[in-house]
């Protein structure tokens, strides 16, 4: 006979339950005596420093059966109870005085010696329904072997035992339900009071965002950095090496026709225009200079490009991690892009300094001003862009000028 799935799975599940019930019961009253004990002693000889014994028991158990309950559910349920956040002091007493003064120590505590009991109680009810279950179906198996008058004084009559068979059918057939359901509900609490408030949730989740944000914007900047050394290593050499062909062949194969020369000559002038446009990606996606020599570097060959005079001011002792260098020349760069495409300004200040663990950086331009981060421009880019990063990006841009981009970066993400 083939067993449906189904039932082998429900009948899985109640094992499970059960068996995860039944060894909830020590745990849930191991703490029963020790606070008996102290329940005796001050009512009668109000003896308070007697008390504390216990008292103190009570305080290093429950860590232990903390770490006991973990353990159960990861065992025989596969649910894991988070941890709270560990204390950081490595002084013991330190650590101790911070256990006693947190909410999920005392969490713990009310766990195991008041709702440990309840559950110890609602455990041993799913457990004699079971019980009960089993002895009410075999009632007409086990009966027999009880003397005649016992069992006429315990069951009655057999009528009364088809009773008590359709009793324990019913309790039988109910008891998966009970335990799945109390199974249920006691998980929910335990993660309640055993796991980290909402707040340590929210917390760690938070953390959790940031961190894995910073390994985001770090993998994207290895990502640009490994395509720009593509192309400059790859496409950039083959096109240079294209434009100096042609360049040969213009110079060396004098005798071809007109027409064949005017190719050629056309080839090689549009070869040498796309080194210089893939020459501005490469620098767009990431400049090697910057890598290579930093960012006092880096800012000063961008200068050097804008057909603007630029005053550029560089302070920084110290390079920082490559990604808010990155944030910092691309920020440079768009504003002087900016400045020289719709700005009409006629000089443009550069500073950039540290302080503390912040990078400032400002640019400002005497243009026409009316800079607006909110008409979709490249400024609302670049807000994006050094928000990434925890920064602040400010535009101070007056209609008739100056326009003043102030951004502060973090130097440690």
């Amino acid at each position: 006979m083939t067993i449906p799935p189904a039932l082998r799975r429900a009948s899985r599940r109640a094992r499970r339950d059960t068996g995860f019930l039944a060894a909830g019961i020590p745990a849930h009253l191991a703490l029963v005596p020790l606070w008996s004990w102290a329940a005796a002693i001050v009512p009668k000889a109000n003896a308070w420093d007697v008390a504390t014994v216990p008292c103190a028991l009570i305080l290093v158990g429950v860590p232990a059966l903390t770490a006991v309950q973990r353990h159960r559910y990861r065992a025989l349920l596969g649910v894991g109870v988070p941890r709270p956040p560990a204390a950081s002091e490595r002084w013991w007493p330190r650590r101790v005085l911070r256990w006693l003064s947190s909410a999920g120590s005392w969490r713990q505590v009310g766990y195991h010696l008041l709702l440990g009991p309840i559950l110890a109680v609602l455990e041993l009810l799913v457990l004699a329904a079971w019980a009960a279950g089993l002895a009410g179906t075999t009632v007409y198996v086990w009966s027999w072997v009880l003397p005649a008058q016992v069992r006429l004084d315990m069951l009655g009559s057999a009528t009364d035992e088809v009773y008590w068979t359709a009793g324990g059918a019913v309790l039988l057939g109910s008891a998966p339900w009970l335990a799945g359901a109390a199974a249920r509900a006691e998980t929910r609490l335990t993660l309640a009071l055993l796991g980290p408030s909402r707040a340590q949730r929210l917390q760690q989740r938070v953390d959790h965002l940031a961190e894995s944000r910073t390994d985001l914007i770090d993998a994207v900047d290895a990502e640009r950095r490994r395509i720009e050394r593509d192309l400059h290593d790859g496409t950039q050499q083959r096109l240079v090496s294209l434009a100096v062909n042609l360049g040969l062949a213009k110079a060396t194969l004098t005798d071809l026709p007109e027409g064949a020369r005017t190719v050629i000559d056309a080839a090689h002038r549009e070869a040498k225009e796309a080194i210089a446009e893939l020459d501005d990606l490469v620098r767009g996606l990431h400049p090697a200079v910057l890598e290579d020599r930093g960012l006092d570097a880096a800012l000063s060959g961008l200068a050097a490009r804008v057909p603007l005079p630029v005053r550029l001011r560089v302070d920084i002792e110290e390079r920082t991690i490559p990604t808010v260098e990155s944030v910092a020349y691309f920020v440079v760069s768009e504003a002087l892009t900016n400045v020289t495409k719709h700005a009409r300004a006629t000089r443009v200040d550069v500073n950039v300094e540290r302080i503390g663990k912040v990078l400032r950086v400002t640019v400002t331009d005497d243009g026409a001003g009316g800079a607006d981060t909110s008409a979709g421009t490249g400024l609302s880019g670049l807000s994006k862009r050094v928000g990434s990063v925890d920064g602040t990006f400010r535009v101070s841009s007056p209609v008739g000028g100056p326009t003043t981009i102030a951004v502060e970066l973090p130097c440690e993400l």
